[in-house]
């Protein structure tokens, strides 16, 4: 490719898909393509179609998918398992009947067991039982990363898939039941900071960014104050969901984007396995730091940078899901990608991003 190549990022403007936009103009590849939802829906096969008949794009990145947290997973199964397989099969097929032979899938390290050896290595897919919790999604991303694989076996295309560490940064997702654990703690503990310091401006330009149910900052402080405890935020305290001891690994999201186009540009389908096995299986690519923290001391991590003099609880009756999700970054780091972002350094960053995005 070169840098008037047109590239069609699926997703441009979530978490991930917003970071490759910016890091491909970065890079001077200015003849990018993107759609908002409601502008082209991927569960729509004909829309796609239509799509890619007048786009005809060179390059794909796959950054569009359902997501959620741990809660959100296993409420919505159905949801989560039926949205990413339409999205894949809509997407990758297009790509391929409209000849595109370069093409990024996103996935996610939840593909690996429950009880995957630590750090996981992307041989351990498909060894043993999966996390209950987010089945239905891990299923529908292994399908993603074996339909890339299966189309450069048969057909000689560059599919490359990888598969991200927990995902933090601008752009990031802050709704307190639908979120993930890293970006639904800032808000929480910051909103509580807002309480304790009776600092009611905040509070209302928060809701009035990001509204909770149908509360926003035009609502009572009573009608305020009960939604808000409705999620274990109080002037005193922070109810955190589980036990706070599975270890987790987190990697900022332009970090992620950086690898990714990384890969896109430079990494082949023949760069992903050893050229000595007999079997050619799990070609897809870790992308993290290899190092990983408590949800506990995140949370205090959290709890001292916003500056939250409250207490922390946790409602060990919710789930905790996986006790240990670290990622061998190995194969990532022989394709020449290594991260320099640190966890301490990121909650700094996006807890400023988030104060001035409100």
């Amino acid at each position: 490719m070169n840098q008037s190549s047109k590239i069609y990022v699926a997703g441009h403007q979530g978490l991930v898909g917003s970071a490759i936009w910016n890091n491909l103009l970065s890079r001077g590849y200015t003849n990018l393509v993107g759609r908002t939802h409601k502008e082209l829906d991927l569960l729509d096969a004909n829309a796609v179609r239509c799509f890619f008949d007048e786009e005809k794009p060179e390059a794909v990145v796959l950054a569009a998918a359902k997501v959620g947290g741990i809660m959100a997973n296993s409420i919505y199964r159905a949801d989560f398992i039926y949205e990413n397989l339409q999205i894949q099969q809509n997407v990758i097929g297009e790509a391929f009947r409209h000849g595109v032979k370069r093409l990024l899938f996103l996935g996610s390290t939840c593909i690996y067991p429950r009880e995957a050896p630590q750090p996981m290595t992307e041989n351990c897919l498909l060894t043993s039982p999966l996390e209950y919790t987010n089945e239905p999604y891990a299923i529908a991303k292994i399908a993603g990363l074996k339909l890339c694989e299966s189309f450069n076996l048969q057909y000689g295309t560059n599919y490359i898939a990888v598969m991200p560490t927990n995902l933090y940064g601008p752009n990031d997702n802050f709704h307190l039941e639908n979120s993930h654990v890293l970006p639904a703690m800032i808000r929480k503990i910051y909103l509580a900071k807002c309480l304790n310091e009776k600092d009611w401006t905040s509070i209302r330009k928060d809701l009035n960014r990001r509204p909770i149910y149908d509360i926003s900052g035009e609502n009572t402080d009573d009608e305020i104050i009960q939604v808000l405890e409705r999620f274990g935020i109080s002037d005193k305290s922070v109810k955190l969901l589980g036990t706070g001891t599975p270890m987790r690994e987190f990697l900022w999201s332009e970090e992620m984007a950086d690898a990714s186009v990384h890969i896109l540009l430079n990494v082949n389908f023949e760069d992903t396995f050893s050229k000595e096995e007999k079997e050619i299986r799990n070609c897809h690519i870790n992308v993290g730091t290899g190092k990983e923290i408590s949800i506990r001391d995140l949370a205090e991590l959290i709890q001292k940078t916003i500056q939250f003099k409250g207490e922390l609880q946790w409602d060990e009756s919710k789930p905790d899901g996986t006790m240990r999700k670290l990622t061998d970054v190995s194969k990532l780091h022989n394709l020449g990608w290594y991260h320099t972002v640190e966890i301490q350094d990121g909650v700094k960053m996006l807890y400023d991003w988030y104060r001035q995005n409100q």
